[in-house]
């Protein structure tokens, strides 16, 4: 696709391709009576090269040129450029011919001689359209390019208002409390909005509240000075002072003990702290974001939180939902994490367009579209890369399935062939074992010949040996006679 054109001529810049001298002339003037800028080009090679030369806001092309025809020339503009407006001129009488040239691309077409009035209404028309679609592309990158998260899946109505929040508050200076369950992807949101800040080019400092004990948690946020403790033998800067003029992002902060709570309130209340064991406070300028999969307002109640920091910290709240909440979005995600573990484990990638060649099959995605997800999102990720790495063919069957997901949803797997269905059987292990004997049943009355079952069944030959497979039925030998 070639660059959008940039006209000269704020009404715009055409190309007339035509072998006629007087159409040419005809053209241009009427063309530049109304303040278009116009180039002419007296055969199809001419009109080529001027078209790989620069870009036109719409072509007039002849359909009937002496060194090649003008639908060559449109089938060959089209290979490498789909957007630019091109109107056939034909001869009278050639209706046919230029009914086939829209087929191939052209955008419209008038016959000699044409009411120079409509044409330049249509051209007019084209022109707009095209300029109108290329602002609305060019708008479109620009929101993409500013608010892209690329790590961030998800269609779901939830989702959507989920990530125009965080495109609205990304560019503000206030603290954000992310809150979700575990493994709903409170870090990616808090790296998003970072991403898109004016903070971006500066550091974003993660800090796993929980991981810490209280001592090393303050050493750790604030700094100390030298001698501040027995085994501090030199001045070392804390996170805080890592994220100057950055973001920090404080993980579980629910967890945080009472006393770094009140100098964690500080640096809120007055963008300053003081190290241990110093005596001068150092001043910082860093946007706080905080996640937790706690109910903080009720830690509050209980005494476990400071209120004063509750509401320094929950300025603008946003709430991940959890991934039974969301299961439109689970496709997508799969894909994702697929397209990543392939490139990781160097298998099953089209060399084409660099996506995964795997996805699940009908079965296993309707397990997966049926489970409960108390893992999330993190969840999901494990069993696509497992999948990943057990996969023998781009169609992942429901036996690649971690076994406590397909426990947790009732399914039991090669329970042996004739074993009886025990009396604790899941709605899925009922039909699936109706399934298994239908099959048998009709693979037997066509004498094991997959084709003819098939065919009887009316599903295609490959999904009742993807079925076959999946039951375990043992395929035997057809008789003689």
């Amino acid at each position: 696709m070639t660059a959008p054109p940039i006209s000269v001529s704020e009404k715009g810049h055409i190309l007339v391709i035509d072998d006629e001298a007087d159409i040419r002339e005809g053209l241009e003037l009427l063309l530049g009576s109304e303040g278009y800028q116009v180039d002419l080009a007296q055969n199809a090679g001419e009109g080529l090269h001027r078209l790989e030369t620069r870009g036109y806001d719409l072509v007039l092309l002849d359909l009937m040129m002496p060194d090649r025809s003008g639908m060559e020339v449109l089938r060959e503009v089209r290979d490498r450029d789909h957007d630019t407006p091109i109107v056939m001129i034909t001869a009278y009488g050639s209706v046919e011919a230029a009914v086939s040239a829209l087929k191939v691309g052209a955008n419209d077409y008038f016959s000699k001689p044409w009411d120079n009035e409509k044409l330049l209404v249509e051209i007019e028309r084209m022109i707009a359209a095209r300029r109108l679609e290329t602002e609305n592309t060019h708008l479109k990158r620009a929101l993409k390019q500013r608010y892209s998260f690329p790590n961030i899946i998800g269609k779901s109505e939830r989702m959507v208002k989920m990530l125009d929040l965080v495109a609205q508050v990304a560019s503000s200076r206030s603290t954000i409390l992310v809150t979700g369950e575990t493994g709903t992807g409170k870090e990616l949101v808090a790296k998003a909005i970072h991403a898109n800040s004016s903070r971006a080019d500066r550091m974003f400092v993660p800090v796993n509240s929980g991981s810490l004990p209280p001592e090393l948690l303050e050493s750790t946020l604030f700094g100390h000075v030298k001698g501040a403790f027995t085994s501090a033998i030199q001045s070392k800067k804390g996170l805080f002072e890592v994220a100057d003029h950055g973001s920090i992002f404080f993980d579980e902060i629910g967890t945080i003990g009472p006393e770094t709570q009140v100098k964690l309130l500080r640096v809120l209340q007055d963008k300053e702290f003081t190290p241990l064991g110093a005596t001068e406070p150092v001043r910082v300028d860093v946007r706080i974001l905080a996640a937790t999969n706690a109910d903080l307002y009720q830690l509050v109640k209980e005494g476990k939180f400071r209120e004063d920091l509750y509401y320094r910290l929950n300025v603008i709240n946003i709430t991940l939902p959890p991934l039974r909440e969301r299961k439109e979005d689970i496709p997508l995600l799969a894909e994702h994490f697929f397209t990543h573990y392939c490139h990781e484990n160097g298998k099953f990638i089209d060399p084409a367009t660099r996506q995964s060649l795997l996805r699940f099959d009908a079965e296993a995605m309707q397990v997966l579209m049926e489970h409960n997800w108390p893992g999330n999102v993190r969840e999901l990720e494990n069993v696509v890369e497992r999948a990943v790495v057990l996969a023998t063919e781009p169609a992942v069957p429901m036996g690649v399935l971690p076994d406590t997901l397909l426990q947790a949803n009732g399914i039991r797997l090669n329970r042996g062939e004739g074993a009886p269905l025990p009396a604790d059987a899941s709605l899925f292990e009922i039909v699936n074992d109706f399934e298994r004997r239908v099959i048998i049943e009709q693979l037997e009355h066509f004498n094991w010949s997959q084709t003819e079952a098939a065919e009887s069944l009316h599903v295609p030959l490959s999904t009742l040996n993807q079925k076959i497979k999946r039951l375990d039925i043992k395929i035997r030998k057809k008789s003689e006679g």
